[in-house]
């Protein structure tokens, strides 16, 4: 009932010899579990047989299954991944009803992850089959704001939800938790003209930023997170807010390309990191530290100047 970790790699690859790191760590951590390399070009046929497109790819496997997967180079996603398969592998097979449960649960929060959720094969930017391609461009036609899951990065929600929703296809989309149904149903929907009444729309862009802008008193965008920042600049600023004691949110313009270049317009203001103090810009890096020095910096991010 062990977990075996595939990564499918490639020499010439950095970001892979990045991710034999991540792997080296965590099979440290996971004593349990095994972790494989295989060099994708050399093995083309089992390449072939999982649809190994780029690299790096993750397969996991339970029981010889193929049980998830996760595309690119997401350090904090394989290790997500390695330790909730990883805790899974070590229940007793007798508790498969409460493993049953801890799936719907899931289920039910990706289904809820959104007002508006589509299940696809791929992503709206590149859609993996014909169908899903379809919805996401009757989706963009008529400005709805949708959120999507690739069930192609996991095995157990591709399988699970055609039980859980009785629904043996996808795409599968949901409006509040409820499924609407497949691309045959949405052209009806289309057709009838009822798609734009279930169906969210999406906010203005200028709209959006406004409300990302409020949505803390202290709003810094930037690239990576508190947690992971994924720049030299970034990792600065992020440095000098901890060492304030003030709260403060992050937004991750990496994960939306729209808000990235949107943000600059707005603002005028063309690079990345950018604060934000009550909705209004402070600015980047060089003036947070200018203000730092000057001793500004606490009155400022209170909202006192």
């Amino acid at each position: 009932r062990s977990l075996v970790v595939v990564h499918f790699w490639a020499p010439w690859a950095p970001q892979c010899a990045q991710m034999n790191e991540v792997m080296a760590a965590l099979a440290k951590e996971h004593t349990q579990v095994t972790f494989v390399k295989l060099e994708a070009e050399a093995v083309p046929e089992v390449s072939e047989k999982y649809g190994i497109s780029s690299v790096p790819t993750f397969l996991f496997f339970k029981n010889s299954q193929k049980v998830d997967r996760l595309d690119g180079a997401h350090a904090p996603e394989l290790t997500k991944k390695v330790q909730r398969h990883a805790s899974s592998s070590s229940i007793s097979a007798g508790s498969n009803d409460s493993a049953k449960e801890d799936l719907n649960v899931r289920l039910k929060k990706l289904i809820n992850a959104a007002p508006c959720m589509l299940f696809m094969k791929g992503s709206p930017k590149e859609p993996r089959c014909g169908f899903s391609r379809q919805i996401v461009e009757i989706l963009n036609k008529h400005g709805i704001s949708f959120s999507s899951f690739d069930i192609f990065s996991d095995e157990e929600v591709r399988q699970g939800l055609k039980t859980y929703s009785n629904w043996p296809t996808y795409p599968q989309l949901y409006v509040a938790g409820e499924l609407i149904g497949g691309l045959d149903i949405v052209k009806e929907l289309e057709s009838s003209g009822e798609l734009d009444t279930i169906c969210p729309k999406a906010q203005k862009l200028e709209d959006r930023l406004k409300t990302l802008i409020n949505k803390a008193p202290v709003m810094l965008f930037m690239k990576g997170s508190k947690q992971v920042a994924k720049c030299g600049f970034s990792k600065q600023i992020i440095e000098i807010m901890n060492n304030t004691g003030v709260d403060y949110e992050t937004f991750d313009i990496l994960e939306d390309e729209e808000v990235r270049q949107g943000l600059k317009t707005y603002s005028n203001w063309p690079t990345y990191p950018q604060l934000y103090v009550k909705g209004e810009l402070v600015g980047g890096l060089d003036i947070i530290k200018e203000l730092k020095e000057s001793g500004e910096l606490l009155p400022v991010l209170k909202g006192e100047n």
